[in-house]
């Protein structure tokens, strides 16, 4: 059931494959089967890098997430289309979470910090708080992308059980049938 579910979403593997943006910085790579695999490995694992890859404070986000998909053979599309929890919307109370965790784990009193998506606030603003930021940013990253990878193997095993379960029903239902 989730696999038809994730299926009916994901792009046509020949158009992935063929995309030339991703034919120019993968080039052969993209024709590894295993990155369009739906099974319980390939989808918990896009889960990890997706959700890792989403606090990254880089615009390069989804170029890092297809690359680290490829490096670990994990579902390429998942991957890549996870990175977009962070948003425009979603972005600053990400960011600053992640600053509060990064204070908290240096154990340092948190500043007033005023999110604004310029060049602006980053030399100045980011400057004096790039420690607990990134710290944060790696503490959230991990925590969230571990979360999402064991959620996954959890509900895919429950599915599976579930579905061995009403498969094994059927079964006896039909054998005690005259």
């Amino acid at each position: 059931m989730a696999k038809k579910i994730i299926q009916r979403w994901l792009p046509d593997p020949d158009k992935i494959r063929n995309h030339p943006h991703l034919q120019k910085v993968f080039g052969k790579l993209l024709h590894d089967p295993n990155l369009l695999h739906i099974n319980r490995k390939s989808v918990s694992g896009a889960f990890f890098v997706g959700f890792f890859m989403a606090f990254v404070p880089l615009p390069i986000q989804m170029l890092l997430a297809a690359a680290v998909a490829i490096w670990r053979r994990v579902n390429l599309p998942i991957s890549v289309a996870l990175v977009w929890i962070t948003n425009p919307l979603t972005i600053p109370p990400m960011f600053y979470f992640a600053y509060i965790v990064g204070c908290w784990a240096l154990n340092i009193q948190p500043g007033e910090w005023d999110f604004e998506l310029s060049m602006d606030w980053i030399y100045h603003e980011l400057a004096e708080s790039w420690q607990p930021f990134l710290l944060g940013c790696l503490i959230c990253a991990t925590v969230a992308g571990s979360l999402a990878y064991a959620l996954i193997r959890i509900l895919w095993r429950i599915n599976i059980v579930s579905q061995w379960s009403a498969r094994k029903k059927r079964i006896c239902n039909k054998n005690k049938q005259p």
